[in-house]
């Protein structure tokens, strides 16, 4: 079958690569020059399958004005005069409740371990290098409230399968003496054993190459846009680029926050919005300073994540539309919270900052497979926070979806 990827992010490409690995003839299309370019170039690094809570939680609308008043709080909205924009917001708030986010975290726990399953496959095939790591998780919580929270939660994700144990703060200390120096904030914390970390560039450029190889044959065709999806009798039938046109008899849309623009005209309203992240990239300069186990700031909203000799730290949410802009005081901010939990681990005048926006849904519930109404067009998007963490998983599903085959999983809530 000739099937068309629409971006050369991480979640495209896995499906290339899965669709590529059962015969089919791929042709990938991406605006960039280069794979990678968006929300996967330089992102937390950390593969976090267990720990796949949404953001909209029970707990968070009254934390909201807090995060919003504090200039250098984990999120930030700027308010346009986008129904769009206030479209998402009311399905975001819809889904703060205890009911739906217990729904949305089992079903991104049954296509996180899947997605576990495929990743590490495909990491011992040793086809290409992209740091991969079992390095296991720490989630760091900053008061007795927090702990008793991550209690219930632990309890709740035991019977869908996690595997998590509550620490507190002498635990956390031995499990990772690095955070000696932020002992006094920290009360307890989550460790999850079976986390793994992994650089997303890499681990998109492996991909490439590997499918750039005459095992595969791929066709890439980078620096192309694509401006229509081509559709007659109720079957997609290729796009239109500034190439001219491509045939296909499968196009699977993995662009993102910019798949919006590209379906509209053909009468679907994706709710998808962008959620703008930033991180820092820095070498390690004393190992013994630096964490080995991933870590999350679940105050602070940071992660860190250890790539092999360099500390990757990653955190805020922007609700600021399309802005790929990079905001000083934001990159200011995740610098002093890096600097302040591991001040002697890197180099900080070598900071390699990065910023991207997350294709994120107001559930936290990817959009996977089969588009209703028009045959052969299929969607691998929306996967926020997660993309990394889902990709190989999101692959799998769209890959059965497109053969006609049964879904690994239940897909309940993953679709339009």
């Amino acid at each position: 079958m000739r099937v068309l990827i629409l971006g050369a992010g991480v979640t495209g490409l896995a499906a290339a690569y899965v669709l590529a690995r059962e015969g089919h003839a791929v042709t990938v299309l991406d605006a960039e020059p280069e794979v990678a370019r968006g929300a996967s170039h330089a992102n937390g690094g950390q593969l976090s399958y267990s720990y796949v809570a949404p953001l909209a939680g029970p707990g968070v609308i009254g934390k909201v004005p807090g995060w919003l008043l504090d200039p250098d709080g984990p999120l930030r909205f700027r308010p346009r005069m986008d129904p769009g924009q206030w479209a998402w917001l009311l399905g975001f708030l819809r889904a703060c409740n205890a009911a739906t986010s217990e729904r949305t975290t089992r079903r991104l726990l049954r296509l996180a371990y899947l997605s576990r399953d495929l990743t590490r496959e495909l990491a011992a095939r040793r086809e290409f290098a992209f740091d991969f790591a079992p390095a296991g998780k720490l989630v760091l919580l900053p008061d007795a409230a927090a702990v008793e929270g991550a209690r219930r939660q632990v309890a709740l994700q035991a019977e869908w399968g996690s595997e998590q144990r509550v620490l507190g703060r002498d635990d956390c200390l031995a499990l990772e003496p690095a955070l000696a120096g932020i002992a006094h904030r920290i009360a307890g914390g989550v460790h999850t054993a079976s986390e793994d970390a992994g650089d997303c560039r890499l681990f998109c450029e492996g991909i490439a190459a590997v499918l750039a190889s005459s095992n595969h044959a791929v066709d890439f065709r980078l620096g192309t846009r694509v401006h229509q999806i081509i559709r007659a009798e109720g079957r997609v039938r290729g796009v239109r680029t500034g190439a001219g046109v491509i045939e296909a008899d499968a196009v699977v849309v993995a662009l993102g926050t910019g798949a919006r623009a590209l379906l509209r005209p053909l009468g679907l309203r994706l709710p998808v919005a962008p959620l703008k992240g930033y991180s820092l990239t820095l070498p390690i300069t004393r190992e013994e300073a630096a964490p080995r186990i991933s870590v999350t700031d679940s105050a602070a909203k940071v992660v860190y994540a250890r790539l092999g000799g360099r500390l990757r730290v990653a955190g805020m949410a922007d609700l600021v539309g399309e802005d790929r802009g990079f905001d000083e005081r934001r990159l200011s901010t995740l610098l002093r919270q890096a600097r302040e939990a591991f001040p002697e681990a890197a180099d900080w005048t070598e900071l390699n900052p990065w910023t991207g926006l997350r294709p994120v849904t107001p559930t936290g519930l990817p959009l996977l497979g089969r588009v209703p109404g028009t045959e052969g067009l299929f969607l691998n998007l929306g996967q926020g926070g997660l993309g990394f963490t889902l990709a190989m998983g999101s692959a799998a599903v769209v890959a059965a979806a497109i053969e006609g085959r049964p879904a690994p999983i239940p897909l309940d809530g993953l679709g339009l």
